[in-house]
């Protein structure tokens, strides 16, 4: 086989794969680990079970490799919206971050609690999280990643309260809309950046939007 050919055959495997992940996140994206077996699974994708053993290994190396493509997708929806004023930018990043988690519950739980077996591998994909949205908000209220280990600490915690206060609002979100959450959470990141500032001078927060209205129910 020459070298076209063998490009040829990554490709083509590597959009099988890509495929059979599509699928698993659309068969994952309010189904528990535990309620879909492989035969279920490999019956949905309309391909044989021993396919989906041949590029993920097992049920768990299948989940995990949707969990993290779901992982890149939030992060890239996060980072974006680069050419907007920052406190535009951090209203779309927390909208993004809750959309995701309302639209990919499951694939959500597990990142968060670590639903699949809290292992290095579950704390590995959250904490890839955790570095790319600590890293867009940065971005979004400095305009640089590179931020003092306080600063950094501070937008963990923050973010440790975004963690479970979307966990909690998907409990009950047939009786409070997005834009709670999202405003809550944005006025909270507000609080969190004046208190950074205190700390850290060289991290001025930036200024308020004069343009932003949290949601009053009215």
């Amino acid at each position: 086989m020459n070298n076209r050919q063998q490009r040829g055959e990554s490709e083509r495997a590597q959009l099988r794969r890509s495929e059979l992940i599509a699928t698993g996140r659309k068969l994952f994206a309010d189904t528990s680990y535990d309620a879909l077996s492989m035969d279920d699974i490999a019956q949905h994708a309309g391909v044989a079970k021993g396919l989906i053993y041949y590029y993920f290994k097992n049920k768990r190396g299948y989940y995990l490799a949707i969990i993290e493509d779901s992982v890149m997708e939030l992060v890239s929806l996060a980072s974006g919206g680069g050419d907007l004023p920052s406190t535009q930018r951090v209203q779309r990043t927390v909208e993004a971050y809750l959309r995701f988690a309302e639209f990919n519950e499951a694939a959500y739980r597990t990142i968060i609690t670590g639903g699949v077996g809290f292992d290095t591998q579950v704390q590995a994909i959250r904490d890839a999280v955790r570095t790319g949205l600590v890293s867009t908000v940065a971005e979004g209220a400095y305009g640089r990643q590179d931020i003092p280990p306080i600063a950094r600490l501070a937008l963990l915690g923050w973010l440790s309260s975004v963690e479970w206060l979307t966990l909690e609002w998907l409990e009950h979100r047939d009786e409070l809309t997005r834009e709670i959450p999202r405003d809550l959470l944005v006025r909270m990141l507000r609080h969190t950046l004046n208190t950074i500032e205190e700390f850290a001078p060289e991290c001025p927060a930036p200024p308020p939007d004069p343009d932003f209205r949290p949601y009053t129910g009215r």
